[in-house]
C-alpha cells in the first residue's frame, strides 16, 4: 500500500507542497473527549509543548514513530498532524531519499487510525490534506477512517419537509404563489384549474385569481370565462365586495365574456346590493363602463340625490364622486338613449387630473422625454402642449392646436381646451359622433407604451382604450405612437423624422410656410 509513497521514485513535487504548509495552529485544537484539559499555564507548556518539539526535530520517520510510541500520556490530538507534516518534510528534504520500512509508517497509520475518534473536525482536515500530499491512497485504510470520522461530525441534515398533497382550490391558491406564476402564468394557472372540482373553488381562491390576471394584465379568456362563470352559478351567495373584485379583470383587460348571464347577473347584484355597499357598487360600474355595458337602472341609483347624499360623508367621498364624474361622461358621450338623473355639475370633479400611477411609476422608461424633445426641435415649444389636462379631466400626453389650413399654431394664441360638453349637445342629448364647431383642431398625440397593453402587446388597457375614445367623441384628433414604433428609432435624428411623417400624414405644416 505504501510501497509507492516509500520508493525512490516518489514525486518530490507532491511532497514539497508538505514544505510550504503553516506550521500546525495547536491552539485552534479543543480537547480531546478522553478528558484532556489545557492547564493554568496554556494548553502546550510541559511535557505536551516538549513532546511537540521533539516532534518537529525527529531526524527520521523512525525516530518519529519512536516518540510518539513511548509517550503515549503525553500524546494529544494535535500531535498527529505535526507527525505527518514532519513526516512529509523528511521524505522531501533530499532529492533521494533514503528507503524507509514499511512497517514504521504502517504503525503511524494505526496509530493515528486508532486515535482518529479523538480527533476534532479541524484536527481530520488537517491529517487528511497531510495524507493526500504523502500519497496515501483514497481508498486506503488512512484515509478512509479519517473520512468516517469527517462524515460523523458533519451536522445532520433536517429531513425534507413533507409536501402536503394538494387538492383543486388549494393546488389553485398554491400556483398564484408560485415563483413560475411569473413566467408560465397561464399555463400553470389552466392546468391547477382544469384540476379543481367546482365545490373547491372558493370564492377567496376565484378573488385571488382574479387579482393575478388584472395586476399582471393577463387576457386569458378561459381564465377570465372560468371567472365569470363562477360569478353566475355563485350569484346568491357573492356579496357586492366580493363582485367588485371578481368584475376588475375584465373592465381593466378589457375582455367582454362570453357567458350570456354574465350582464344579468351583475344587473341583479347591483339592485340588491347597491345601498348597501355604495363604493362595492360604483367599483363595478366602473368596470362595466370600460366594457361599455353601463346598466341604466343602476345608474338610475347612484345619481339619485339619496345616495350622493349618502356618499358624501364618508370616508371615501371624493374617489366615488371622482368615479361618478367619469361615469357622468360617459353617459354625455356614449349613452344618447338615458333619460335619468344626472350627476350635478356642484357635485362634478376632475376625473383624472394627473398622469396615471403606472406612468409615474415608469416615467424613467417613457419615452415622452425623448418625443418632447423632438417636438421641440421639429416644431418649438411655442406649439405644443405637454401633459396638459384637458376637461372633463383627461390628461392629454402632447397637444397641438392646427388652424383649418393644416398650420400648427402656438398655443398661447389659442384656447387649447375643446368645449365640454360639445356646444352641439345639451343635457340628456349626447350623440355618439363629435359635432364641435370649432374652427381649430386640436391633436392629441398619445403615447401608446408597452405597459398600456395587455401582456399580449395588441389589446389596450380598459382605462386606456376609455380614454382615447372619449377624447375622441369630445372632438380631438388623436394621433396614436405606438411603442413598437417608438422602440425601432435609433435615437434623436431618426425620432424627428418619425414624428415628422407621422404629422405630415395628417396633413399638417410648420416652420415659414406652415405659419
Amino acid at each position: 500500500m505504501l510501497r509507492v509513497l516509500l520508493s525512490a521514485q516518489a514525486s518530490a513535487a507532491r511532497l514539497s507542497g508538505l514544505l510550504l504548509l503553516p506550521p500546525v495552529q495547536t491552539c485552534c485544537l479543543g480537547p480531546s473527549k478522553w478528558g484532556d484539559r489545557p492547564s493554568r499555564g496554556g494548553p502546550h507548556t510541559g511535557p505536551v509543548q516538549g513532546l511537540q518539539r521533539l516532534l518537529e526535530q525527529a531526524r527520521s520517520p523512525g525516530e518519529l514513530l519512536r516518540w510518539l510510541g513511548q509517550n503515549p500520556t503525553k500524546v494529544r490530538t494535535h500531535h498527529y498532524p505535526v507527525a505527518l507534516r514532519r513526516l512529509g518534510q523528511l521524505l522531501g528534504s533530499r532529492p533521494q531519499p533514503p528507503p524507509v520500512e514499511q512497517a514504521t509508517l504502517q504503525d503511524l497509520s494505526q496509530l493515528i487510525i486508532r486515535n482518529c475518534p479523538s480527533f476534532d473536525i479541524h484536527t481530520i482536515h488537517v491529517c487528511l490534506h497531510l495524507a493526500a500530499l504523502l500519497g496515501f491512497p483514497s481508498d486506503g485504510p488512512l484515509v478512509c477512517a479519517l473520512e468516517r470520522e469527517r462524515r460523523f461530525r458533519l451536522p445532520p441534515k433536517p429531513p425534507p419537509p413533507l409536501q402536503p398533497v394538494l387538492r383543486g382550490g388549494q393546488r389553485l391558491e398554491a400556483a398564484l404563489s408560485c415563483p413560475r406564476f411569473l413566467r408560465h402564468p397561464q399555463q400553470h394557472l389552466i392546468r391547477s384549474l382544469a384540476e379543481a372540482r367546482p365545490e373547491e373553488l372558493t370564492p377567496h381562491v376565484m378573488v385571488l385569481l382574479a387579482q393575478h390576471l388584472a395586476r399582471h394584465r393577463l387576457r386569458e379568456p378561459q381564465l377570465l370565462e372560468a371567472i365569470a362563470h363562477f360569478l353566475v352559478v355563485q350569484e346568491a351567495q357573492l356579496s357586492s365586495k366580493v363582485v367588485q373584485k371578481l368584475v376588475l379583470p375584465f373592465g381593466r383587460l378589457n375582455y367582454l365574456p362570453l357567458e350570456q348571464q354574465f350582464m344579468p347577473c351583475l344587473e341583479r347584484i347591483l339592485a340588491r346590493e347597491a345601498g348597501v355597499a355604495p363604493l362595492a357598487t360604483v367599483n363595478i360600474l366602473m368596470s362595466l363602463c370600460q366594457l361599455r355595458c353601463l346598466p341604466f337602472r343602476a345608474l338610475h341609483f347612484v345619481f339619485s340625490p339619496g345616495f350622493i347624499s349618502h356618499i358624501s360623508g364618508t370616508p371615501h367621498a371624493l374617489i366615488v364622486r371622482r368615479y361618478l364624474s367619469l361615469l357622468d361622461t360617459a353617459v354625455e358621450l356614449e349613452l344618447p338613449g338615458y333619460r335619468g338623473p344626472r350627476l350635478p355639475r356642484r357635485q362634478q370633479v376632475p376625473i383624472f387630473p394627473q398622469p396615471l400611477i403606472t406612468d409615474r411609476a415608469r416615467c424613467k422608461y417613457s419615452h415622452k422625454d425623448i418625443v418632447a424633445e423632438g417636438l421641440r426641435q421639429l416644431l418649438g415649444e411655442e406649439k405644443y402642449r405637454q401633459d396638459l389636462t384637458v376637461p372633463p379631466g383627461y390628461c392629454t400626453d402632447f397637444l397641438l392646436c392646427v388652424s383649418s389650413s393644416g398650420a400648427v399654431l402656438p398655443v398661447r394664441t389659442q384656447d387649447p381646451f375643446l368645449p365640454y360638453p360639445p356646444r352641439s349637445r345639451s343635457r340628456g342629448q349626447a350623440a355618439s359622433q363629435p359635432t364641435t364647431r370649432d374652427p381649430a383642431q386640436r391633436v392629441v398625440l398619445m403615447l401608446r407604451e408597452r405597459w398600456h397593453f395587455c401582456r399580449d402587446g395588441r389589446v389596450l388597457l380598459g382605462s386606456r382604450a376609455l380614454r382615447e375614445r372619449h377624447l375622441g367623441l369630445m372632438g380631438y384628433q388623436l394621433l396614436p405612437l405606438p411603442f413598437e414604433e417608438l422602440e425601432s428609432q435609433r435615437g434623436l435624428p431618426q425620432l424627428k423624422s418619425y414624428l415628422r411623417q407621422k404629422l405630415q400624414a395628417l396633413g399638417l405644416r410648420w416652420g415659414p410656410e406652415g405659419g
